[in-house]
């Protein structure tokens, strides 16, 4: 065999400060991670993209900090200054090589605590714009704590001038963004979090716009830091989408998300359909879990439920029908009897924007006794906010398909069904769906309440109105409205699957406009 060629000294020198930049360089800040229950940068990297993938872009970059530390410190111990970034694909078992390119961003905590650098505001500026440029879907692991205080190479007052941050807000709609945060995620480092579409954490992530310092210093007290804005509080309040126990959880869920935007596979199983037909109760008051009427009807294993702890009145999902990625929306009765709150109709205008900037048709499930209503309900604006659907829901572009699987009264479902029954390209109810203006025994109540208020006797007057509710509960049944062509069809709720996935062979997808952003909340 030949004898290997020496290398020049200017290729060894650049392949010895590229080994610098890797884990093995640094063992002791690797174990101090390892010991401390996390992952390091590039093993979740390593994780998430596909082999040979990834092209880094700013690993010779260190802190900005040369007056302060010798050089050689800085290439020891702050590689690529705190942030990995570069270009990859993700799913590309799944999808072409168009589809599964993305970028992926990483805080890197073993260096000086993921705080942001100097250079790495550069750097996220130049990711940025390439995202932008090429409409590449972005994961961004966004541990750390904030702004660096520290860096010393450029002269600063306020640093307000940083752009990373208007750059990133302005991919809002244009790309699809999913932040992963483990442990402690403050400041500057919580609001590309909180920009972005959509956030999976561990358990043990605390997520807040100011860190303990922070806290102090405006004269707040001591907090310590996992208390900030631990999963106990943000999971519940909405700000985290998917919760999951360790890094390892939320990589896999991210590559399912992500997947949702990558377009349809060519693969998946069909439960039983059957199951569908006893899996509303007849009884209109009997409350129950929705969450397998989702199940059965999209392909197996393939739904992800988003925020499922807030406004649990309202589900929304992603999932795939026929391996084509569709949102669904969906009532829970166990929760406010279904009826839409301030907070579930601000969870599905999100999720509507959400579904319509990257062209997901929508699939809504609707038992829903109207808005919630009284003088509590009115206190939370609930006015403008359950308005916010209605806005939400007529700008959809996307198809939406109604599916009305046992109540559909008022203004509520007319919001579940985009603005009216015959916004969705398709509307149908199953054999046991009523529909009306207003719960049916409270419209029996006003429309008979003079008539009512002339009969002395109790009994009689409650006799009297359950004779007046049968007679409008038979009026309003699903067939009666589709005789009158309200809705287009009652069907076998076991045939609902093969509807849809019919009605959304007929669809074309819409190209993503990018012209409208996607609101944080």
């Amino acid at each position: 065999m030949p004898e290997q060629e020496p290398r020049r000294a200017d290729l060894a020198e650049v392949l010895r400060r590229r080994g610098l930049t890797e884990d093995a360089a640094r063992p002791d800040a690797v174990a101090r991670r390892h010991a401390a229950g996390g992952r390091t940068a590039r093993e979740n990297l390593d994780d998430l993209v596909d082999s040979g993938s990834f092209v880094e872009y700013g690993r010779f970059a260190v802190a900005p900090q040369r007056a302060r530390r010798d050089i050689d410190e800085l290439i020891a111990r702050t590689p690529a200054d705190g942030l990995i970034a570069g270009t990859a694909r993700i799913n590309g078992a799944l999808f072409d090589a168009d589809a599964a390119a993305c970028a992926v961003l990483s805080y890197d905590y073993t260096v000086l605590a993921g705080t942001q650098g100097g250079l790495g505001h550069r750097k996220k500026d130049r990711l940025f714009e390439l995202i932008e440029r090429m409409r590449l879907p972005t994961v961004f692991f966004a541990e750390g704590g904030g702004g660096r205080p520290g860096d010393t190479d450029y002269p600063a007052v306020s640093s307000l001038d940083t752009r990373a941050f208007a750059l990133w807000a302005r991919l809002s709609g244009l790309v699809p963004r999913i932040a992963v945060v483990k442990g402690r995620c403050f400041a500057g480092n919580a609001v590309i979090a909180g920009a972005s579409d959509l956030i999976v954490a561990t358990r043990d992530a605390s997520l807040g716009m100011g860190g303990p310092a922070m806290i102090a210093g405006g004269g707040l007290g001591d907090v310590p830091p996992d208390d900030v804005g631990p999963m106990t509080v943000q999971e519940p309040n909405g700000n985290v989408d998917v919760v999951v126990d360790d890094e390892a959880q939320a990589v896999a869920v991210t590559k399912r998300l992500v997947g949702y935007f990558q377009g349809s596979v060519g693969e998946w199983t069909v439960p039983d359909q059957t199951a569908l037909r006893t899996a509303v109760p007849e009884r209109a008051r009997r409350a129950y879990d929705v969450a397998p009427v989702i199940e059965t009807l999209a392909d197996e294993n393939s739904v992800t439920f988003l925020r499922p702890r807030f406004a649990r009145e309202m589900v929304t999902a992603l999932a795939r029908i026929e391996g084509r990625p569709v949102g669904v929306i969906a009532n829970d009765t166990r929760f406010t009897a279904g009826a839409i709150t301030a907070a579930a109709s601000d969870k599905a205008a999100r999720f509507l924007q959400l579904c319509d900037a990257f062209g997901l048709p929508v699939v809504s499930l609707i038992d829903c006794p109207g808005y919630m209503v009284g003088p509590a309900a009115e206190a939370d604006s609930l006015v403008r906010r359950a308005s916010r659907m209605l806005v939400a829901g007529a700008a959809l572009r996307a198809p939406l398909i109604a599916v009305i699987l046992r109540r559909g009264y008022g203004l509520g479902a007319q919001a579940m069904a985009g603005g009216s029954l015959h916004e969705p390209v398709l509307t149908v109810a199953w054999p046991g769906a009523h529909l009306g203006p207003m719960g049916l025994e409270g419209a029996v109540r006003l429309g008979m309440r003079k008539e009512l208020e002339a009969i002395a006797d109790a009994q009689e007057r409650e006799e009297r109105v359950r004779i007046a509710t049968a007679a409008a509960q038979e009026n309003a049944k699903a067939l009666n409205a589709a005789m009158l062509f309200e809705i287009d069809d009652v069907i076998d709720p076991a045939d609902t699957r093969s509807v849809v996935a019919a009605t959304l062979g007929a669809t074309k997808k819409p190209a993503p406009a990018g012209s409208r952003f996607i609101d944080t909340w």
